[in-house]
């Protein structure tokens, strides 16, 4: 899943994705409320939980951050399916530190993915 607010990041992520052969689909949201909409009414539906979650920081609305504090309201079976990494254009050190520090995010990285980052997700 990948949640950005710019269709063009959106579009990479995807591409890549399904390029390096990561992931069998793609769930993209533009908007985090809509993405944390979609774990709400998809909470029991079998295999509707992505695996990996690719978070945008500075969003409209709701910022990645926003969404975080928000998924404490989930159902503890799409918490811990989920694995969330931040992708953020973002170059300030606390907002790295505030996403690392996250008991939901497994890992910060700065925008574009690479195929090599995809490869060591798969590592893990």
């Amino acid at each position: 899943m990948v949640i950005d607010d710019s269709p063009i990041d959106r579009l990479l992520v995807e591409k890549m994705v399904r390029k390096a052969g990561f992931a069998e689909e793609v769930i993209s949201f533009e908007s985090a409320k809509t993405a944390l909409n979609y774990f709400t009414d998809n909470a029991d539906v079998e295999n509707s939980i992505p695996d990996i979650l690719f978070l945008d920081i500075n969003m409209p609305e709701m910022n990645g951050f926003d969404f975080l504090d928000a998924c404490k309201s989930l159902p503890e079976s799409v918490k811990s399916k989920c694995r969330i990494i931040m992708l953020s254009s973002s170059l300030h050190n606390e907002d790295k530190s505030r996403a690392l520090g996250h008991p939901y995010v497994e890992g910060f990285l700065n925008k574009p993915l690479t195929f090599e980052v995809l490869e060591g997700l798969k590592k893990k």
